[in-house]
């Protein structure tokens, strides 16, 4: 099943995004299940939260990889929005 995490960050959390950001992405590559991934930008284009899609055996699996993120360890989240997710398209 494909789920998507659609996570906002905490204002004026910037900081925290960049100094775990090498982390969070090694995150990505060791677990294997990431489908794709990337910020959402603020109008000044800077890094505001993020939306991964993760191809799971359950939605725990996908709640499991959210919780070991190291950005959710770090606290920039300021919500995370676990939804199952059906591509249609691309």
């Amino acid at each position: 099943m494909r789920v998507a995490l659609i996570c906002i960050d905490k204002p004026d959390s910037l900081s925290i995004r960049q100094e775990n950001r090498p982390a969070h992405l090694e995150h990505i590559r060791e677990s294997g299940i990431v489908e794709m991934a990337g910020p959402f930008l603020s109008p000044a284009g800077e890094m505001t939260g993020s939306l991964v899609i993760l191809n799971v055996e359950t939605l725990a699996d996908a709640e499991a990889w959210a919780k070991a993120d190291p950005y959710a360890k770090a606290g920039l989240f300021a919500s995370v929005d676990i939804r199952e997710w059906k591509k249609v398209v691309g």
